[in-house]
Order: structure tokens, then C-alpha cells, then sequence
């Protein structure tokens, strides 16, 4: 079983939460404070995955492996499993612009590692209804 590596510290005003380091990992000091997040399930407790300062990780975004996610980038739909996170960049770093959240911002990353999206369950299928009404569902085994 993993130990936890960060606690939720108090909820602010925008319903998010910083990240409060319970020992030290990667680059991260015990009792560093990071940046914020919505629930616990938005940052692994494995491996150096870790959010700094004010970057913002909420909703279904889930970062884990050794992704680190800083400045102003606000992830909210991705999982990162891996890669740099930027507001800003140096002339020299070679980077892309990575769609991963809601607001109209960029997030600028240099390799970035997202999740595999999770395959269905069964095989999709259409049912035409007694009422010619129809709806879409999937046959498990």
C-alpha cells in the first residue's frame, strides 16, 4: 500500500484546495506546500507527480508518474501522467500547446504523457424501442 505523500489543506474561496506535502519525494520537501487542487483523486500519492504554486489541477484531470504541472497552468480534463507544464518558456525549449482545460487558456508542455483513454466495457449497440424511441448501450460479457 502507498503511503501518502500530500494532505488537502484548507478549502479557499474558489472551491480548490493547496497541496501539503507529508514527507519528501522527487524535488518536493516534507511539509512544502504546492499548488491547488479539488480532491485528492486529482494528484497521486505515487511516484514525484507533485502541482506548484498557484497552478490549478480540478475536475477529472488527474496527474501521476513524474508529471509536474506549474505557473499558471490550469488542467482540468486530462490525465498527465508525465512531461513539464508551463505558463512561460525559454527561447531554446522546444514545446507544444496542450488543450487541458475549459477556460480559454494554453498550456504550454514540453513531452507531454497523457493517459490512454479507457477502452468500453462491451460492444456499443442501438435498441429501437416498442415506441420507435431509440436508445444506445453497451453489451458486457
Amino acid at each position: 500500500m502507498t503511503t501518502k505523500k500530500f494532505k488537502l489543506g484548507k478549502k479557499e474561496s474558489n472551491g480548490l484546495c493547496r497541496v501539503i506535502a507529508l514527507r519528501s519525494f522527487g524535488c518536493v520537501a516534507k511539509g512544502e506546500v504546492g499548488g491547488f487542487v479539488e480532491k485528492e483523486a486529482n494528484l497521486s500519492h505515487e511516484n514525484n507527480a507533485w502541482v506548484y504554486g498557484d497552478a490549478r489541477v480540478y475536475g477529472d484531470a488527474w496527474v501521476s508518474g513524474d508529471a509536474r504541472v506549474y505557473g499558471n497552468a490550469w488542467v482540468s480534463k486530462q490525465k498527465l501522467i508525465g512531461g513539464y507544464f508551463y505558463h512561460t518558456k525559454q527561447k531554446s525549449e522546444k514545446i507544444e500547446i496542450v488543450e487541458t482545460h475549459d477556460d480559454g487558456y494554453e498550456t504550454l508542455c514540453k513531452e507531454p504523457k497523457f493517459a490512454e483513454e479507457e477502452k468500453p466495457l462491451g460492444k456499443k449497440v442501438k435498441i429501437r424501442l416498442s415506441d420507435n424511441q431509440v436508445v444506445e448501450g453497451e453489451i458486457i460479457e
